[in-house]
């Protein structure tokens, strides 16, 4: 009877706790969805009235054209890795996924410094060549620019997302298909691209949720969207009412995107019915095609990751003595310190969740579980307005409440840390509970069920038993949250403490001030610290596969 007690106070803590941070997730989401529908002040009318359709029609061309070309090279690339083998294949096939190392932002001034025309292009066409080239042709800073940017940095998430379902394919189905007289090229379109739907859907809108995003390349190239007004509204014509409805404005262009996924998915499942799944052998390929697919691969990951590399190195040869110094070390520090509180934090709060969803089944775990990966779809700007009306509103109160005691706080709570890992925690937590959650998937139930008829409470269970079997899926989770957080940009941007900055924060400074060669070393760091994460956690993935 001690036991049972003790086990339904356990089980009664797990809820407690996940509904305590759910509705610390949802706060920041209601603000929005009320101040949305308030009625708006003379700024917001005429945002309404001339701009908004600016921001809008801008916003969409991007997300749509973006969608098309990372589904296409990243579905195409994901094709070619799992049923060929070709040179360098094995090195590729991390390899492409190694651009998302490079934050878009970085991307842009990276691109623009090579294309412009003191930039290296143009340079040797003029010295070596004696053409004279249209500035035209070259002019980065535009809305194709932009398309192109997002498509090099963000068609790794399409990539490995599809090549993780193609390789979980049986062999079984590409034989049939070839049995049946199909060639490879019939066998990818009538069979491969539906039966694969869902993983390319779910890939191209997590494509689309990042460029939704962004602030670092539409702010500099100087394209008007919506995120670009919420951060104009707010610093500019200090109007947080605007902004706020700015962001609810941008979270309605999020539930559109999410509702079409939905749609575009479709009911269809597919799945193997033979007990055992026989791994697709990659067919080698010799001569023409063999160098034409290699050409292609690596085409891709030489202007998506060498180029902008070695543009970056280049520059930092040139001022490293000018930027290398003592407060270069305290931005990295800041940044790595920040990273990893925040993604400690979030990898604790996934466990807490995640825990108690598999422990219980019902809609109040559904619901829950809905709420935890809501964070990341709506944008930085829209969740970084909500969060610091929240904060000035928590402020007022506690000076007040102080103020009764004759007590005057030394510091606020919006020109701490605690503000910005708060808007960490609300945006990257489906990250963190999502691998935890599939940590727990794969692991099953029964040792923690075990150990329950053993006499062990849920809580020495959960500690003794499920912790070690998760090491896994916790060291993947907080890498991937880790790395999310070292090249976050507008959440930083817009809630850093004053004297406070971190190496995207002082990469982006640089570039804006038109100093792109200065924000080489920062943006170097962030590329190795990104690049070294992924690549460990190829090696998790790859350890617990086998």
């Amino acid at each position: 009877m001690n036991r049972f007690h003790w086990s339904r106070v356990h089980h009664k803590g797990w809820a407690l706790a996940s509904l305590l941070f759910i509705t610390i997730i949802l706060i920041p989401n209601l603000l929005i969805a009320v101040e949305f529908f308030t009625e708006g002040n003379d700024n917001w009318l005429h945002i309404r009235e001339y701009l908004l359709k600016d921001y809008l029609q801008n916003s969409a061309v991007i997300i749509i054209f973006t969608a098309i070309a990372t589904m296409l090279i990243g579905t195409s690339l994901a094709w070619l890795i799992t049923i060929y083998q070709f040179p360098m294949r094995n090195f590729l096939k991390w390899a492409l996924i190694l651009p998302l190392a490079i934050p878009p932002y970085i991307a842009a001034y990276t691109f623009h410094g090579i294309l412009n025309y003191t930039g290296v292009v143009q340079t040797t066409l003029r010295n070596s060549f004696d053409i004279q080239v249209n500035q035209a042709y070259f002019d980065i800073m535009s809305m194709q620019g932009a398309i192109f940017i997002f498509t090099v940095t963000l068609f790794p998430y399409v990539y490995a997302i599809t090549r993780s379902f193609f390789q979980n394919l049986s062999a079984s189905v590409l034989e049939n298909a070839r049995l049946l007289g199909g060639n490879d090229v019939d066998t990818f379109f009538r069979v491969a691209l539906p039966i694969s739907r869902a993983a390319i859907v779910g890939s191209v809108t997590l494509v689309i949720l990042e460029v939704l995003n962004d602030y670092g390349v539409t702010s500099y190239f100087g394209i008007q969207t919506v995120s670009t007004a919420i951060f104009r509204t707010w610093y500019g014509m200090m109007d947080l009412d605007s902004a706020l409805k700015l962001a609810g404005t941008l979270m309605v262009l999020v539930m559109v995107v999410l509702m079409f996924e939905r749609v575009v998915r479709g009911r269809k499942k597919f799945f193997d019915p033979s007990s055992k799944v026989r791994p697709i052998q990659p067919k080698k390929l010799t001569g023409a095609k063999a160098w034409g697919v290699f050409a292609y691969c690596f085409g891709v990951f030489t202007i998506a990751f060498i180029i902008p590399l070695l543009q970056l190195l280049s520059w930092a040869f040139m001022t490293y003595d000018k930027v290398f110094n003592a407060e270069f070390i305290i931005l990295a520090k800041n940044s790595v310190f920040v990273a990893s509180i925040a993604s400690l934090m979030i990898i604790l709060v996934a466990l807490i969740i995640s825990n108690y969803t598999r422990l219980q089944s019902g809609l109040l775990t559904k619901f829950i579980a809905r709420v935890t990966t809501l964070g990341y779809s709506i944008p930085g700007a829209a969740i970084a307005i909500a969060v610091i009306t929240i904060f000035i509103s928590l402020d007022q109160y506690i000076v007040t409440f102080l103020a009764q005691f004759n007590l005057k706080p030394e510091f606020v709570l919006r020109t701490t840390l605690v503000m910005l890992i708060f808007a960490y925690v609300i945006r990257f937590l489906a990250i963190g509970f999502n691998n935890i959650e599939a940590g727990f998937e794969k692991v099953g139930n029964r040792y923690s069920e075990t150990s329950r008829m053993l006499g062990a409470s849920t809580l020495r269970t959960f500690f003794m038993v499920d912790l070690p079997l998760l090491r896994g899926a916790i060291a993947s989770g907080f890498i991937l949250v880790f790395v999310d957080i070292l090249k976050e940009l507008p959440l930083t941007l817009f809630l850093q403490p004053f004297n406070f900055s971190t190496l995207a924060t002082q990469a982006f400074k640089y570039a804006n001030d038109e100093r792109v060669q200065e924000a080489s070393i920062a943006s170097l760091m962030i590329i190795f610290i990104s690049a070294l994460c992924i690549f460990i956690f190829h090696r998790v993935l790859d350890k617990e596969a086998n």
